[in-house]
């Protein structure tokens, strides 16, 4: 019957979802070109320990910098004093890394004033550190400090600014011929005649003759009245600090 063969002539349309359904069920290497499979999904807890990481780099670089500058490039080119070298690099590792390990929000302002107090009134017991490497020593705690616990990545401009200024005081401050400085000389002096407060214009007159130095005045310290001799002290003006112990007679006591 004609109705009948032309309803049999007709077939299903395709579905749209054919060929999508197809490739999405291929395996990974049959995929057709241009294919693009849906990115993974990024683990929040692994981007913020790869950012605390890098914080962490940036801390150490910027610690490392700048106590290079303190020791390497202000201290030990006009003091050449290898042990305190190793000491001030050493307490501001040491500083940093107890700041850093060991900080946070809760006690982040006590924890730094405490250990900032602690490490400011060390002293050597075997040796007498000069107020000048005393200072060395804060600074170089203190930079341990900043660069631990500094705000970041919000306080990079503070940050910086904190290590330059106070790199920048140190260098202006511990600069040769910024002030006169009053050096002293002890000398075992042998003409115990001149320590006489009359005889004063002739005793700095002998002691600028044989020591070569402005000596302006001049402090005994101890008179041997069996060897006939005086420890004295002469004072003279120089831009930089030294020291200097002269046996004017060739004979210690």
């Amino acid at each position: 019957m004609p109705g009948r063969s032309g309803s049999a002539s007709i077939a299903p349309a395709p579905s749209p979802w054919a060929s999508t359904t197809a490739i999405s069920c291929a395996p990974p290497g049959a995929m057709p070109k241009g294919y693009r499979s849906m990115p993974a999904p990024v683990d929040p807890s692994l981007v913020a320990q790869q950012a605390h990481a890098a914080i962490f780099l940036a801390r150490i670089a910027a610690d490392a910098l700048s106590v290079f500058v303190l020791v390497r490039l202000l201290y030990y080119p006009r003091h050449r004093n290898k042990d305190f070298v190793f000491s001030f690099s050493l307490f501001n590792a040491i500083n940093f890394l107890i700041c850093h390990l060991l900080g946070n929000n809760n006690i982040e302002v006590g924890f730094a004033f405490g250990l900032f107090a602690i490490f400011s009134i060390l002293r050597y017991r075997t040796v007498a550190v000069p107020i000048r490497e005393m200072a060395y020593l804060l600074v170089s705690v203190t930079l341990g400090l900043i660069n631990a616990l500094a705000s970041l990545p919000s306080g990079w401009i503070e940050l910086v600014v904190a290590n330059a200024g106070l790199l920048a005081l140190v260098a202006i401050l511990d600069r040769d011929g910024t002030l006169p400085h009053e050096n002293a000389i002890v000398i075992l002096y042998d003409k115990p005649e001149l320590l006489v407060p009359a005889r004063n214009e002739e005793l700095l007159a002998d002691l600028r003759q044989r020591t070569g130095l402005q000596v302006h005045r001049a402090q005994v310290d101890r008179f041997d009245l069996v060897r006939d001799m005086a420890r004295i002290r002469a004072f003279h003006y120089t831009t930089t600090t030294i020291g200097a112990a002269l046996d004017g007679a060739g004979d210690g006591d």
